[in-house]
């Protein structure tokens, strides 16, 4: 069976190589606007309904599963799930993840369940070389709309939906990005604490609070006629943030009746606001980018902006001077 797989992985790591090679000759990178059919995708659906819901909803999120793993919680609830955000082209970023602080079997007695998030591409090369990586790793989610930068929203209503769906008994869920060195150690016994009770409505991260970017030539412009108020609610910064599991259905059933934002992580905080949950602040959570240095990343729980290659050295070089102290 291991050879099976490794022989399975190599393929793939050459597939995506090839594949990716292909497209930076041939095909300019563009933004896609249709709706083009995704071919040789294997479609597993499943409508979601909830009961309570009693007006009809501005955002029904009315889209279906392309790739879903709806057994991953089946038999036993875990501690963690771990969703993250990704593109098609970032296959190093998800196997640096896999191999390093997203590995499932990290911590013996904890289950933790790691889940990559895409929509589909417009090319569908990609989302086939998507579909063979899943078929091996078991560990992706796609529906269908478009991924692209102002879609992170449905990105991340997607996996609040799957979380409130498929694994709706989990303890805790953090949603980060395929960019981000995660200190696990510090997340599972410093923060979560497995020994201690669950919390319940309970949000966490590196909390902003400011207000909406009027400048169109801004990577987070807001026009005034989507968001007319001059402050935000509080909300923390999408590139990692923890909520214990129940929040995840409250936020999905809140989305249905909310308009959406593109700013993904301000929309949250919209949810939040409406739910009546106030994000507390967590220092550990660091969404800027950070020289590498032993004794400060134990200090932390997230880093923004660290390549696979980073990934790997960091992790191997914490991982065997866990001995030492600072």
């Amino acid at each position: 069976m291991a050879s099976k797989v490794s022989c399975l992985y190599i393929l793939t790591v050459v597939c995506w190589a090839s594949a990716l090679w292909y497209l930076s000759i041939t095909r300019p990178t563009s933004s896609y606007t249709g709706h083009r059919q995704v071919s040789s995708i294997s479609i597993a659906r499943k409508n979601v309904s909830f009961g309570n819901i009693r007006t009809r909803p501005i955002n029904p999120h009315s889209f279906d599963f392309l790739i879903n793993e709806p057994n991953k919680c089946e038999k036993n609830a875990p501690f963690l799930v771990i969703l993250i955000s990704t593109t098609h082209k970032e296959f190093d970023a998800r196997q640096a993840i896999r191999e390093t602080w997203g590995d499932e079997n990290n911590f013996k007695g904890i289950k933790i369940s790691t889940l990559f998030l895409l929509g589909k591409n417009a090319d569908p090369v990609l989302n086939q070389m998507v579909e063979q990586e899943s078929q091996i790793f078991h560990d992706i989610i796609v529906e269908d709309f478009i991924d692209s930068y102002h879609n992170l929203t449905l990105k991340t209503l997607m996996g609040m939906r799957w979380v409130a769906t498929f694994c709706s008994k989990a303890k805790y869920v953090m949603k980060t990005d395929s960019d981000i060195f995660v200190n696990m150690d510090n997340l599972i016994y410093k923060l979560l604490k497995p020994n201690t009770k669950p919390r319940r409505r309970y949000f966490t991260g590196y909390v902003i609070n400011g207000g909406p970017i009027r400048d169109v030539r801004s990577k987070w412009y807001m026009p005034r006629d989507l968001y007319p108020d001059s402050n935000y609610p509080p909300f923390c910064s999408g590139t990692g943030y923890i909520f214990s599991a129940d929040v995840a259905e409250l936020i999905y059933k809140t989305s249905l009746h909310t308009r959406l934002l593109h700013l993904e992580d301000v929309y949250v905080g919209l949810c939040l606001r409406k739910l009546g949950i106030h994000p507390f602040q967590n220092s550990g959570f660091n969404h800027w980018k950070m020289a590498y240095s032993l004794c400060r990343y134990r200090r932390v729980i997230t880093v923004h902006q660290i390549t696979p290659e980073e990934m790997h050295r960091i992790w191997n070089d914490m991982s065997s001077k866990k001995h030492l102290r600072c």
